[in-house]
């Protein structure tokens, strides 16, 4: 049995992209659109992410100013990337969420298999990304 897809996301945001890494690059920040934290964006960085389930053990994987955010996130081998786009004033900014497993694979915070937890992270994505991190940057 395959693995499921990655997640992808992709959104154009009428904000420079300074000001979009800004708002994806710091805890403060990131917890403004997606969930408290401790995030810092050096490379090897361990951080949580306060999730429903509780803390979520990451590390951030990759950082490369201002195009690109990765970490690991929590301990069902997800990554998560943040990655920028300069579209001159504006910014194309793409979510991949990937380490999915099969899809009747458990994850075990939520007892649920990988299936439906993906479908249901890809639709909380798609309103983080479209409509939270676009508010906060157009803001």
């Amino acid at each position: 049995m395959e693995n499921l897809q990655d997640i992808k996301q992709t959104v154009i945001i009428n904000a420079s992209i300074q000001k979009v890494w800004d708002t994806v690059s710091t805890s403060e920040s990131i917890a403004s659109w997606f969930m408290p934290n401790d995030f810092e964006p050096v490379a090897g960085h361990e951080f949580h992410l306060q999730s429903p389930f509780g803390p979520s053990p990451c590390k951030v994987l990759e950082v490369d100013k201002p195009n690109k955010i990765i970490f690991s996130w929590d301990t069902e081998g997800w990554t998560i990337s943040f990655l920028l786009k300069d579209l001159g004033g504006k910014t194309e900014f793409i979510l991949i969420h990937s380490g999915w497993k099969t899809e009747d694979t458990i994850i075990s915070k939520a007892n649920e298999k990988s299936s439906i937890i993906r479908e249901r992270m890809n639709n909380g994505w798609s309103n983080i990304i479209h409509n939270k991190l676009r508010k906060v940057t157009e803001a």
